[in-house]
């Protein structure tokens, strides 16, 4: 049951592997020092992002109807 597509995951990792490396690299980290400690949230994000490409499925585009795989 399947519903997020090439594109759609490809978007995903890379998002997701941004998201990690702005929390996880100091430097990085320094430009949203202004996010306090809610920056640890975008680590958590990026994670989710990354398992939902991997696994292909996604439970938010499920409850909003989403499907980016094009055919069933």
């Amino acid at each position: 049951m399947a519903n997020v597509g090439s594109t759609d995951r490809i978007i995903r990792i890379v998002v997701g592997i941004i998201l990690i490396a702005v929390a996880l690299v100091p430097a990085l980290a320094a430009l949203l020092a202004g996010l306090g400690k809610w920056i640890w949230v975008l680590p958590v994000v990026g994670a989710v992002m990354i398992a939902t490409a991997f696994m292909r499925f996604c439970p938010a585009y499920t409850l909003l109807g989403i499907n980016t795989c094009g055919t069933k």
